[in-house]
């Protein structure tokens, strides 16, 4: 066979993750926190899939849920309710502070923004939209333009209106207070500054998420989101928290922004709540959904509302409530932290582990490898990514240019104290070969 012909894995498949590949074997099935290839070989999943199966893979309540429900009621018209819907919708809410009492939900993260973001723009009458440089909220439209962290170049013009605030980065601070410390405020001050010189007087709404994901496992200093929301509401402009990744008990609470005491504008929901299966979730108050309804709020898709996800994100609820699964995510975080921070002491590659719960970024640096070049940490993080997948674990870098070094750790909540500290074992094995 010549070799310009490509792997049969990859011949009738397109290529949708820039300039990064598929990961190595095929997958076959998948049980708790472990993924099997075809060939056999186990890999232990620090990924949760699409950082989704908060509750592992082919949880038996969830494989239940899906066996009933596909047999009793599956897809609907849109404008027609479920018992399942109902629920959910119900139960969403009264995990929420108020007034975020109501729901719609949708398939995925990205159309969820889609959605908070149409609402917002017609609820305040305004178009013009503010996220984070290093935000990852979607590759679907007004999602997409809203997103920094990636996907930008060549794609010809985005919509106009869209403005980029400064990351809030403590580990690498743009701006400094006398002791070397990021100068938030200051930054935020300046951020705002710069998006009223060129606003048309049309600001709309701010999408962040309360930890930056993609963007490198960021977390919002405590009171930054407070400040935020202050920023938007002296403008008019409504506050959308993403918690796409964080919700549903993964940082520890149930909800990121919980800790700082501030409840968004809207609410959008995904991966988490479906445990693995396409589910996500706009929130919002009475007063912003009366509001729209009366401008004639138009979100109708073909899969708004269908019965056979909502019966799944029901059952995801029950697992988390009964489980206690925030607690576990604080116990087993700590767990996954205290051990990486045991590693950074012996490999000094390592620049910083950060995060919440079983949310965990950790960051190679550059002068580690001793040469200070640039790019070391990208091709590092590169190659401790391939040695933890030949010794059986499976890890996330954000694979950009720039940010390959940054690992984000996100194992399913069910996860055993074995497993977090086979993970760090074999973490340990692949950075001692590679740096070594």
């Amino acid at each position: 066979m010549p070799e310009s012909t490509p792997p049969d894995r990859e011949r009738h498949l397109i290529r949708y993750s820039g300039r990064g590949g598929f990961s190595p074997g095929i997958a076959d099935r998948a049980g708790g926190s472990t993924v099997i290839t075809e060939d056999g070989r186990e890999l232990l999943d620090f990924t949760s899939g699409q950082m989704s199966a908060i509750l592992g893979h082919g949880h038996p309540e969830i494989v239940a849920t899906v066996r009933e429900q596909v047999g009793r009621l599956d897809h609907l018209y849109s404008g027609m309710l479920s018992r399942p819907v109902l629920d959910l919708a119900r139960r969403l809410a009264e995990t929420l502070p108020a007034p975020l009492e109501k729901a719609m939900l949708l398939t995925t993260g990205a159309e969820s923004n889609e959605a908070a973001l149409r609402m917002a723009k017609l609820v305040t009458g305004r178009y013009e939209i503010v996220s984070f440089a290093r935000s990852w909220h979607g590759m679907t439209g007004a999602a997409a333009n809203a997103t920094y962290v990636a996907g930008r170049t060549g794609y010809g013009p985005t919509a106009p209106g869209n403005f980029a605030l400064p990351v809030p980065d403590r580990f690498r601070p743009d701006l400094v207070d006398a002791d070397g410390d990021l100068d938030w405020r200051r930054q935020l001050d300046l951020g705002f500054d710069l998006i009223d010189a060129q606003s048309v007087g049309s600001l709309a709404a701010c999408l962040v998420e309360p930890i930056l994901s993609s963007g490198g496992v960021v977390d919002l200093p405590p009171g930054y989101l407070a400040a935020l929301r202050d920023k938007c509401h002296e403008r008019g402009m409504l506050l959308i928290v993403d918690e796409a990744q964080t919700g549903l008990c993964r940082t520890g609470d149930w909800y990121a922004f919980e800790r700082d005491r501030v409840v968004p504008d809207i609410l959008t929901l995904s991966k988490t709540l479906g445990a693995g299966l396409p589910l996500a979730a706009v929130l919002t108050s009475d007063a912003i959904e009366q509001e729209a309804h009366d401008r004639g709020f138009l979100f109708f898709t073909t899969h708004v509302n269908d019965p056979l996800p909502a019966a799944v994100g029901n059952t995801v609820l029950d697992v988390l409530i009964r489980d206690r699964l925030d607690e576990r995510a604080r116990a087993l975080g700590d767990r996954l932290q205290g051990g990486l921070l045991e590693l950074a002491e012996r490999h000094k590659v390592i620049g910083d582990v950060r995060g919440r719960g079983l949310l965990v970024g950790l960051e190679l640096v550059d002068e580690g490898r001793g040469d200070g070049g640039p790019g070391n940490a990208d091709a590092l993080g590169g190659a401790v990514t391939r040695r933890c997948a030949d010794l059986g674990l499976h890890m996330n870098i954000v694979q950009l240019p720039g940010m390959g070094g940054i690992f984000r750790i996100a194992p399913p909540l069910t996860a055993s104290d074995a497993e977090i500290d086979r993970g760090v074992a074999i973490l340990d094995e692949a950075l001692t070969a590679e740096t070594s």
